[in-house]
């Protein structure tokens, strides 16, 4: 059984990043592999409660206890297939993920550092890599029943890989020139290195799953033409429309440009590097989007502000300032607000934070500021109070608080308001909701029978664990659809919200 007071002998602990002035000269990921009598303790801190909340932080219903006992334990391939049983890609969520399991943890109810489930998670995803490879998991005989995916995020890959191992044909598209969708181009090397993503692309491969890339569904292919081919369709797109600021005086300036299109051009320069194809950071018409050298302003205070503060510092700028409209966050829970084991609002400090820029909390960007040729030279920021009246947030600048930052580049991270409107919705017969969002009915099904939706393009943009989760569940209504043999498992349906303080 668990050791009761392994929490008691070991201190929470990750292992040492790699040293600032060496990681902002590559693109290697930031923390290195953990020792193994390190990741032994931390899973020793895992008590196996008697009702594991840290299953209700995660969607995907993770058997965290019992992957944490089985390497305490030292038995690492029951851990490898514990945890591949609930989590078709345990080394893009063991990076990825901000762990709403950990801040769920039971240990974090009597104020105690939660377990690294995280950290543990990762470590067992790269020992099957490390043990003998993702082995493939192809089934003997053919259901003869045929699936396209659309899109291929953790959301479509998971779906098809389900769909694969039931025996039905699956084909997913992807309109991009490689396959991994937000996460092959729009997430870092830092945090994710693509050799991840290339060995899963393998196993499916493996698997039977066929891909398609360079393939826009709705341009190249019709969805006419998509319907004939296959049973059911899967569109699982993403939730990519980035929210704008175009009020504030100043926007159209060259140098404004969303985060996205950032990341994008710097992944793909790395992507270039690596097969030997050096290349500038563009965008798509040729326009530079480098920081190396300039002063860059990053608006947003989330996850794709982080990145491209990374980024930034690893392009060479000047500086960097990262703006936040609402206040500094408390650095601990504050149980009145966010009562355990919900997810709280605290400071959360990103590697990037480590490696430079300024952080300024409770401002607003009043102004674009022109060098008088159309390129932005600046921004004018206010001091901002941020409230909540009928519903609606209410932003007021603080009088005589105005001042002027710097900048040659500026990236609105302000979040994302959907899915894109592109020609597939409309020739599937499919329209967005108030949010940019599809709508699935119960069965995962959109207004088009036998079309289905999953991922952020129905919840919007959300965390990986949300998207592999709603996944593999339209997997399982779509095999239940087709006539499948038996059931596969769905761990959410489409209403099912994070936990939550009612």
């Amino acid at each position: 059984m668990p050791d009761p007071n392994g929490f008691l002998r070991y201190e929470r602990q990750l292992p040492a990043r790699r040293p600032v002035a060496v990681r902002i000269t590559d693109w290697r990921e930031v923390y290195p592999p953990a020792g193994a009598e390190l990741i032994r303790e931390q899973a020793t801190r895992c008590m196996d409660c008697g009702i594991p909340f840290c299953h209700d932080g995660c969607p995907l219903g993770n058997r965290i206890p019992d992957w944490n006992d089985l390497v305490r334990t030292g038995n690492w391939d029951a851990a490898v297939e514990s945890l591949h049983a609930t989590n078709n890609f345990p080394e893009f969520t063991g990076r990825l993920c901000p762990a709403p399991c950990e801040a769920a943890c039971v240990l974090g109810l009597g104020g105690q550092q939660p377990v690294t489930i995280k950290q543990v998670e990762v470590e067992i995803a790269d020992a099957a890599v490390a043990r003998g490879g993702l082995n493939p998991h192809p089934v003997p005989a053919s259901t003869g029943r045929s699936v396209a995916v659309v899109g291929s995020g953790p959301a479509g890959l998971a779906a098809a890989q389900q769909l694969a191992r039931a025996g039905h044909a699956v084909t997913v598209y992807e309109r991009d020139d490689a396959i991994g969708g937000l996460l092959r181009y729009g997430i870092p090397d830092f945090k994710l290195e693509k050799q991840h993503i290339d060995r899963r692309v393998a196993q499916l491969a493996a698997e039977g799953v066929q891909f398609r890339t360079g393939v826009n569904i709705g341009v190249d292919v019709t969805a006419e033409e998509l319907r004939g081919r296959h049973d059911a369709v899967l569109l699982a797109c993403g939730a990519l429309q980035g929210r704008d600021t175009p009020e504030t005086p100043g926007r159209p300036l060259r140098g404004v440009h969303q985060a996205m299109t950032h990341l994008v051009a710097a992944n793909r320069v790395v992507a270039a590097a690596g097969d030997g194809r050096p290349a500038p950071a563009v965008l798509p018409d040729g326009t530079p989007i480098d920081a190396a050298g300039r002063h860059v302003v990053i608006i947003g205070g989330g996850d794709t502000a982080a990145d491209c503060l990374g980024v930034a510092h690893r392009q060479g700028a000047a500086g960097v300032h990262q703006l936040d409209l609402y206040p500094e966050p408390p650095h601990g829970r504050d149980a009145e607000r966010d009562p355990w084991p919900t997810w709280p609002w605290v400071l959360r400090n990103y590697p990037a934070h480590e490696e430079g820029g300024d952080r300024v909390f409770a401002v607003a960007v009043q102004e674009f500021v022109d060098d008088g040729t159309g390129q932005v030279k600046g921004v004018r920021i206010a001091e901002v109070t941020v409230e909540r009246r009928d519903g609606r947030r209410v932003v007021t600048a603080l009088p005589g608080s105005e001042r002027e930052l710097p900048a040659d580049l500026v990236l609105l991270a302000i979040g994302f308001e959907g899915t894109e409107e592109q020609p597939l919705l409309a020739q599937f017969g499919v329209t967005r909701n108030a949010r940019g969002a599809v709508d699935a009915r119960p069965d995962w099904q959109t207004d088009a029978d036998g079309v289905f939706v999953a991922g952020d393009m129905h919840r919007g943009a959300s965390l990986i664990v949300w998207a592999i989760a709603e996944g593999r569940a339209a997997a399982a209504a779509i095999h239940s659809y087709l006539g499948g043999i038996g059931s596969l498992p769905a761990p959410v349906d489409p209403a099912r919200q994070p936990l939550a303080a009612r």
